[in-house]
């Protein structure tokens, strides 16, 4: 149930993530998504580490999933942009 809950949040993170950062990218809204999905398990990877999936984990998974998100965002804008110039 766990994964069903991380894949839902992460594509409310992709959504939240693609507002903050507004671009055109090559993926669209599937891209987006997939990069909600991973920041979002790594915000949830993290909050365990960190502890703080216990005391409202959710909002902790959901900020920190925001933050992995856009980096992760960041970074594919990067790769693409390099793959699309050379």
């Amino acid at each position: 149930m766990g994964f069903i809950v991380t894949i839902i949040l992460g594509l409310i993170i992709g959504i939240v993530a693609k507002f903050i950062m507004p671009g055109d990218d090559p993926g669209g809204i599937i891209i987006t998504a997939l990069i909600g999905i991973a920041g979002s398990s790594v915000g949830a990877f993290l909050a365990s580490t960190l502890g703080l999936a216990a005391n409202g984990g959710i909002i902790y998974q959901i900020v920190l999933g925001v933050v992995g998100a856009l980096v992760l965002l960041a970074i594919y804008r990067l790769i693409r942009g390099r793959s699309l110039k050379g």
